[in-house]
């Protein structure tokens, strides 16, 4: 890669000037040295792109030995481009020839909403199916199992276009826990949000047994003995409706 520390690296009329900078760009001709850094990172946003078929990378990745997770982080930053619009605007669009979806705030969610969505499309590609990916199942070192759980749970709390993905690829929201209509008592009711509850704060559905679970249902506190709880809906799981089983499923309790 050749490199010309020149701000004005070609004389002549201004649209000549443009076309023959973007003939030698093509070469490989970057114009200082804060282009060749910029391009260095960029191939290695291809490689990393190549191999998990998005740029939502996690901090910690790396590709053609480069950090190139840590800069894809600082350059979503604001400026973080440059400060030369120009300039930034020109990244940008090398950015988006690569993946056009590589800053996923401009989407409105988040890097690893992203890269996890990218997981699950590239999963049921891959042909699994939706409903055996469950808590434990990964790709690319994400447990897309439990993060389709939450998506599921808090469906209603994603934005219409995340909403509209997930649905095209047959996810719907969890069917929430009511007393009344077959769908269990009042205890099974605070039992499954207790469990909601633990599962989105410890990121596990293992319990041990002598837990107890402090929630609030409908303005009123309660105490749950949850390990207790759990021990025993799996031991009466043949007594439970579909509805009750597909509740528990959803949170990820592989034994429903």
């Amino acid at each position: 890669m050749a490199v010309l520390a020149s701000a004005t690296p070609l004389g002549g009329d201004e649209g000549a000037v443009d076309q023959r900078a973007r003939d030698l760009e093509a070469l490989g001709i970057v114009w200082d040295t804060a282009d060749a850094v910029f391009a260095e990172n960029l191939a290695a946003a291809r490689a990393y792109f190549a191999e998990a078929g998005a740029l939502a990378a996690p901090r910690h990745a790396t590709a053609l030995d480069k950090p190139v997770g840590q800069w894809l982080t600082d350059i979503r930053k604001p400026s973080g481009l440059g400060k030369d619009p120009v300039r930034a605007e020109r990244r940008a669009q090398q950015l988006a020839a690569v993946d056009k979806e590589w800053n996923p705030a401009l989407l409105g969610w988040s890097v690893d909403w992203q890269r996890h969505h990218v997981g699950l499309k590239a999963l049921l590609k891959d042909g699994a199916l939706l409903k055996g990916i469950v808590s434990g199942v990964t790709y690319r070192g994400d447990d897309i199992g439990r993060w389709l759980t939450r998506q599921r749970r808090d469906f209603a709390r994603l934005n219409p276009e995340q909403q509209q993905r997930l649905a095209k690829l047959g996810v719907q929201p969890a069917v929430r826990a009511r007393t009344g209509a077959g769908l269990g008592s009042a205890t099974f009711t605070r039992g499954l949000a207790a469990l909601a509850q633990y599962a989105e704060r410890e990121q596990r559905t293992v319990v041990p047994r002598q837990h107890t679970e402090q929630i609030t249902v409908d303005g009123q506190d309660h105490e749950v003995r949850l390990g207790v709880w759990v021990s025993n809906q799996q031991s009466r799981r043949d007594k439970l409706s579909g509805a009750q089983l597909a509740q528990l499923a959803e949170l990820g309790l592989d034994w429903t």
